[in-house]
């Protein structure tokens, strides 16, 4: 749901107590409304200064406390916070029915765009749904005109709410979208691998262009690389024992060096092959 605040749309504070007065019961439903007079679509830069006229017309026109309805759905699918879940709107028609249901205007008018947008039914439905889990609200549905002598909410906007508020053309809420759709092997190598700071199996070039590799090549660099120091200290602790062995005996200095680069030697040819295996 693309929710809007209050403090976001820059309403006007309401006032007490009338504009205080929280629902008396449980609501059982929500009622959709229009705004029964023109009105012609604009960019969503301006729904915000739209919605905060829309109060002053019912405060300073129609002196009620606040806006009258409990959210605002313009064409581009955003809710504006009117009332909201816990104070009674003013707008389905007398105190009864105000506490009976919540009450949703779409940005659409009885002329000049009647019509509501895809964008606009997926917002009245997003804020529907909301009401019914953080109201919380029912199950029943209707317009304005139900329990009410009146038009609203026009021809086009009734029909759909009739039909249960659909979502257009079958298409999903944001929650039912995959969230890893244009996720990429490079994302997940940015994201993961070098934020920990594991090597790559090749140079920072290839690794720049490579992104197939997995993460068990790195895992089998590290156990070599394990191996190879363990027994390397060990070629060096052999070393050093035939060393202690030629203390003291009647040796030159070109034997004891000798003797050390052969152990030496011995201990890199066991590593070589315990790590690529024995040569062809």
């Amino acid at each position: 749901m693309k929710l809007v605040t209050r403090a976001q749309w820059g309403a006007r504070a309401y006032r007490t107590p009338s504009g205080a007065t929280p629902y008396g019961r449980a609501r059982k439903g929500v009622k959709v409304h229009y705004l029964g007079s023109a009105y012609s679509d604009r960019t969503h830069d301006k729904c915000a200064a739209y919605v905060r006229s829309l109060q002053n017309s019912h405060m300073d026109g129609n002196g009620w406390s606040d806006i009258g309805y409990s959210f605002v759905v313009c064409t581009h699918g955003y809710s504006f916070e009117g009332r909201g879940l816990k104070r009674r709107n003013s707008a389905n028609g007398n105190t009864s029915l105000n506490d009976q249901d919540y009450a949703v205007c779409a940005l659409v008018g009885s002329s000049g765009l009647t019509q509501p947008t895809d964008p606009q039914l997926n917002g009245i439905r997003d804020t529907i749904e909301y009401c019914r889990e953080k109201g919380p609200a029912g199950d029943w549905l209707g317009g304005h005109r139900d329990g009410y002598a009146t038009t609203c909410p026009g021809g086009p906007l009734y029909a759909w709410v009739k039909k249960g508020a659909p979502r257009p053309n079958g298409s999903t809420t944001p929650e039912e979208e995959d969230p890893m759709a244009a996720i990429t092997k490079t994302d997940i190598f940015n994201a993961v691998w070098k934020t920990d700071g594991i090597p790559a199996p090749s140079d920072a070039d290839d690794v720049k262009t490579n992104v197939n590799w997995q993460a068990l090549s790195v895992l089998r660099d590290i156990q070599a690389r394990v191996r190879a120091n363990t027994q390397t200290e060990a070629a060096q602790s052999a070393a050093i024992a035939k060393l202690a062995q030629l203390v003291g005996s009647d040796v030159d200095t070109a034997a004891v060096v000798a003797a050390v680069e052969k152990a030496i030697k011995d201990a890199v040819v066991k590593v070589d092959v315990d790590i690529n295996g024995p040569a062809a």
